[in-house]
């Protein structure tokens, strides 16, 4: 058998997808969690934490790579931390291939001041984090993707639930499928590490009142007023700048009109 390949966040929304994509490519996969579960498909499934550090080591012993998707639900806390404490027990065990993955725009959002690390402390997160990984020591890839469609539902969801819709004024998404990435991700994980890879987006750049108004017409929802909210600091007029886009590396296939009559109509 060969040897296995850990996924970090092998639960997720993203994880799931990767997991799926390594048992059908063959690979023996394990699968790092909170809690302990019973193997199912030919997938082993480790307790541990690595917020804290326990079970790691043993999750990490003898793989041959590891997919760090950890941390991937938007949260501004931890990724550094817990990139780190995964980095240090797979170097005590040797030096497995570690693939992560990011977000378009960690190295152009600046995070400088509470109002912005308020807004969009994710991606100075997610630059630390990518920072611990190139430092490691270890052989390491970093996709960086732009957000998924997941993501844009739930934000589209609750805005639904108000009487006028706040959007940010002048700031633009290029929502991804999260199995497209998924399936980049594998291609990554059983080719050579190859440091810094290009972006990933998806096929087309939405406004926000475009990509609110889609959910509304797929769900079949009244219309909502809609306010434009100019949002301050130094990360927002990058956000407007499009610094969280990636135009010219538009890879994905799925729409966010085809996400919706699939997972709303």
């Amino acid at each position: 058998m060969t040897p296995p390949i850990l996924v970090t966040g092998g639960t997720g929304r993203l994880g799931r997808h990767v997991v799926r994509r390594l048992r059908d490519a063959g690979s023996n996969v394990r699968v790092l969690s909170r809690r302990s579960r019973e193997a199912e498909d030919g997938i082993r499934f480790l307790s541990g934490d690595l917020a804290t550090g326990e079970g790691i080591k043993a999750a990490v012993e003898g793989v041959e790579a590891i997919v760090h998707l950890a941390g991937t639900a938007g949260s501004a806390k931890g990724d550094e931390d817990k990139a780190r404490s995964l980095v240090r027990a797979a170097s005590q065990a040797g030096a497995p291939h570690l693939v992560y993955i990011s977000v378009v725009g960690a190295d152009r959002i600046p995070v400088v001041s509470g109002v912005d690390r308020a807004m969009f402390g994710y991606f100075a997160s997610k630059q630390a984090a990518e920072k611990v990984v190139e430092d490691s020591g270890l052989p390491w890839t970093t996709l960086r993707a732009t957000q998924f469609h997941e993501l844009m539902l739930l934000v589209a969801q609750q805005l639904a639930k108000l009487p006028v819709a706040p959007l940010p004024a002048g700031v633009r998404f290029q929502p991804i499928d999260a199995d497209e990435v998924a399936a980049r991700l594998v291609e990554l994980s059983l080719d050579e590490p190859a440091g810094l890879v290009p972006d990933m987006g998806g096929p087309r750049v939405y406004s926000t009142a475009e990509l609110f108004r889609g959910y509304l017409r797929a769900s079949h929802r009244r219309r909502r007023p809609i306010v434009p909210v100019w949002l301050p600091g130094k990360a927002a007029r990058a956000f407007r700048e499009g610094a969280n886009l990636a135009p010219e590396q538009a890879v994905g296939h799925r729409t966010w009109e085809e996400f919706l009559a699939e997972r709303v109509s």
